[in-house]
């Protein structure tokens, strides 16, 4: 995928969600799908798996949300399914309250996080991101 592409997509993601008629708090539902192994897009060598990567971007991640209010609320493994189809399980589901929707939107905006997204997206072979409201 084109970087510019991405961002642009993102963008114009981000601004649909400012429009939407949210007021307070906004957690954010991931659904997570790792690589076996990382990949960095500079092609740099690594011993890190998906999950490794990843955890990097959620460590950095986590420390943002909550210097900007927020809070990390569950972050688990998926075990099993109960009800519904799905081809595959994810491989893990992770819940993170901002104070706003303009809050989550600073936040992933920030210079910062778009250093760290490099390892959410070295690990991520798929991702859901869901926002939710009380």
């Amino acid at each position: 995928m084109n970087v510019r592409n991405e961002v642009l997509r993102t963008d114009q993601v981000m601004q649909a969600l400012l429009e939407q008629d949210i007021e307070g708090p906004v957690v954010m539902v991931h659904l997570l799908k790792f690589k076996p192994n990382a990949e960095y897009a500079d092609g740099r060598a690594t011993d890190l798996t998906g999950a490794e990567a990843y955890g990097v971007y959620r460590r950095e991640m986590v420390e943002r949300v909550t210097a900007a209010g927020g809070r990390l609320v569950s972050s688990g493994v998926v075990r099993h399914l109960v009800l519904g189809e799905v081809e595959e399980l994810w491989d893990e589901a992770m819940a993170v309250e901002f104070p706003s929707k303009e809050t989550f939107v600073e936040v992933i905006s920030s210079p910062e996080m778009a250093e760290s997204g490099l390892h959410r997206r070295a690990g991520l072979a798929g991702q859901l991101l869901i926002a939710t409201t009380a």
